[in-house]
């Protein structure tokens, strides 16, 4: 009969109970695990793109891994600053949940969604607090949506280590982005 293969192999919508649609916030939850990692040794042989300004093109992915690929892959003195303020962000967040998207790593809290992402730019690492505007003190660095502030950290400039600690953690306490 024409049409029903095409039928057949369609998925059918899970069924819901009490005929209610699923929630957003249920939609947009940030994994409790992460993703299954792939082969290793091939990963480790293929250096990932560089795209304009430096910044890595890596994989989406949910977990420390993806993150770690992307920080091992910044260049130059940007790889030290990445790894020095992912360690900051774990030790200020225990249990922090990290994802690549958009080739950026993103820290965030499981149900609540992303509070801070990363961006490597020519000059220097961009550290986007999206809800920055609730921060005390308010990070410098102006944004055009809403609520988002950046921090820009350039070559042999030193930032404040302390205050960077500070905004992570108020920034862990305040409703994440959904993204």
């Amino acid at each position: 009969m024409p049409g029903t293969a095409k039928a057949a192999a369609e998925p059918r919508p899970a069924a819901q109970s009490s005929g209610s649609k699923p929630t957003k916030a249920a939609a947009m939850k940030l994994p409790a695990k992460a993703a299954p990692t792939r082969n290793k040794g091939t990963e480790a042989a293929t250096k990932p793109t560089l795209l304009a300004g430096g910044n890595p093109q890596i994989a989406k992915g949910y977990g420390d891994a993806p993150v770690q690929a992307y920080l091992a892959a910044m260049p130059d003195w940007k790889g030290d600053v990445g790894r020095r303020l992912d360690a900051l962000i774990v030790r200020a967040v225990p249990g922090v949940h990290k994802a690549v998207k958009w080739n950026s790593p993103l820290y965030g809290i499981e149900g609540e969604g992303w509070f801070l992402g990363l961006h490597c730019f020519t000059k220097y690492v961009k550290v986007a607090f999206f809800r920055g505007m609730l921060l005390h003190p308010v990070p410098p660095g102006a944004s055009k949506s809403g609520e988002t502030r950046y921090l820009h950290i350039h070559e042999d400039e030193q930032f404040d280590m302390a205050q960077f600690a500070a905004w992570v953690k108020q920034a862990s306490q305040l409703p994440g982005e959904r993204i």
